[in-house]
């Protein structure tokens, strides 16, 4: 079957939008996973670059996800998905993983979101209607670490979640650098939105259609790579 805007699945848009994360990591970069849909980019690294992985639950040098008939179900991330660890991983507690988060060791984050808005501002934690657990690490990560990239889908139930202004509880104030969705990739500047890279599947009127945030267009604007 072809593949088209209107038949991605579920999975094939987890994948498209991890790959394009993992081309965001250097060599001996220090990387926090958020739960869910960005730890998928663990998956997608170059067994020959040195990625140094933290998740905020304790591991630093955690590895991909666990693969087979029988788990070690005593080494999971953030997100309580079953993970590898390499070799020279430490585990710690709580308290240092929020001291290493604090303290601008994390060189990037990833994160899901709930909606980010034209001036890098997130929204992640509080869903209307719903009860939810809190905040977690999500604050001490995107205020400590030196980048932060937002991987979630480019609409929920049809809603673009890129809007002029965050209308849920702020995460953090202006602190987002990239948004990677299935659809496209926009760098955060002082002046707003960048589109630089877009999902041949789709046109540049399409993500207009499909983002609420006004945004600029790259004069170097590429195709991403699906």
């Amino acid at each position: 079957m072809t593949l088209t805007a209107d038949n991605l699945s579920k999975d094939k848009i987890k994948e498209i939008i991890a790959k394009r994360i993992a081309k965001e990591f250097h060599p001996n970069d220090i990387v926090t996973l958020g739960i869910g849909l960005p730890t998928e980019a663990a998956n997608y690294i170059d067994e020959n670059m040195h990625i140094i992985f933290q998740s905020e639950n304790g591991i630093l040098g955690m590895g991909k996800n666990q693969k087979g008939p029988r788990y070690n179900t005593k080494i999971v991330n953030a997100g309580g998905t079953y993970v590898e660890v390499n070799k020279g991983a430490s585990f710690y507690d709580s308290q240092m993983a929020f001291t290493i988060m604090r303290g601008g060791h994390i060189d990037v984050t990833v994160l899901g979101a709930l909606q980010v808005d034209a001036e890098g501002s997130i929204a992640s934690w509080q869903i209307p209607g719903k009860f939810v657990p809190g905040i977690g690490g999500s604050m001490d990560l995107i205020v400590g670490s030196k980048k932060v990239i937002v991987a979630m889908t480019h609409t929920s139930k049809q809603e673009s979640k890129i809007v002029k202004k965050c209308t849920l509880p702020l995460t953090a104030y202006r602190q987002v650098d990239i948004i990677v969705t299935e659809r496209a990739v926009f760098q955060v500047a002082k002046d707003g939105l960048i589109l630089t890279e877009i999902n041949p599947l789709f046109s540049v009127q399409d993500i207009k259609n499909s983002t609420d945030a006004d945004f600029f267009i790259s004069k170097s604007l590429i195709s991403m790579q699906i």
